[in-house]
């Protein structure tokens, strides 16, 4: 299977996409930019985890949803969420309506508050577990997306470590790829050597 095709509007584009829009756009302005800042990055790592077990098109349509339901991730309001809210997300139709997940976000909420408390940055945690600069495009000849790497899995460890929850190695490489820490824009993608 080739790792890119051209689309309608003559741009080629990695072959993961399809053709809905709201996709095409997210791949042409966010997907693999850099993303930094703790209340940006736990936004990022709430998705993902709903995202798991689901593809990201379907989290990608709710992201507005999410971002009401979840107070646009603010980490100081979703930290004081109680089982009330928990009750009420559950019938949010905007949103993955996952119990687990939901609590796992407001878990994640306050432990970064915990880590702020101490000094640290969610953001720089997560970027320490990036691949060097220089390494963060893969050559086109052994171009291939892959599920995990030994730094999403490390960055995976390190966050269950701390308490964590749906931050599997898996969700990580998916976080990475998105945020700019890997460049898995493919081979022949117009985005590519934008990033």
């Amino acid at each position: 299977m080739s790792v890119a095709k051209k689309f309608d509007d003559g741009l080629t584009r990695c072959s993961w996409l399809n053709g809905d829009e709201l996709y095409r756009e997210y791949h042409d302005t966010e997907w693999g930019v850099q993303v930094v800042g703790d209340q940006q990055m736990f936004e990022r790592i709430a998705l993902e985890g709903f995202q798991a077990g689901l593809s990201w098109i379907t989290i990608l349509k709710r992201r507005e949803g999410f971002r009401k339901a979840f107070k646009n991730f603010d980490l100081r309001k979703v930290s004081r969420m109680t089982e009330s809210d928990i009750e009420r997300l559950m019938q949010d139709e905007g949103i993955i309506r996952n119990r687990a997940k939901i609590e796992a976000t407001i878990r994640n909420a306050n432990l970064i508050l915990e880590l702020q408390k101490a000094g640290q940055s969610i953001s720089d945690i997560v970027w320490s577990f990036a691949p060097p600069a220089s390494k963060r495009k893969r050559a086109a000849s052994d171009f291939a997306w892959l599920a995990t790497t030994p730094e999403s899995e490390a960055l995976s460890k390190h966050l269950r470590k701390l308490g964590f929850g749906f931050v599997g190695a898996t969700t990580m490489h998916a976080l990475m790829q998105a945020t700019g820490m890997l460049n898995d824009h493919a081979p022949g993608c117009f985005r590519r050597n934008q990033l």
